[in-house]
């Protein structure tokens, strides 16, 4: 009984923090996809905010014919 107290919560802990931690992050798919890091498609690394480059990605879905500036 001593045990459940403990391990119950700490298992409900954990499954929340696995189901919304993966919720919050980025596609890393994209980043997989294009070799490339965050800051190269967004403003700023955690903003949603895209600047050209990631603009024409989202057009395209490819970065063939996305020239950089």
């Amino acid at each position: 009984m001593y045990r459940l107290k403990f391990v119950l919560p700490s298992l409900i802990l954990m499954g929340g923090l696995t189901l919304f931690s993966t919720a919050s992050f980025g596609k890393a798919e994209y980043t997989k996809a294009t070799g490339k890091t965050c800051t190269y498609c967004h403003i700023k690394a955690g903003a949603k905010d895209l600047n050209d480059m990631g603009k024409c990605y989202a057009k395209k879905h490819t970065l063939e014919g996305c020239e950089t500036k």
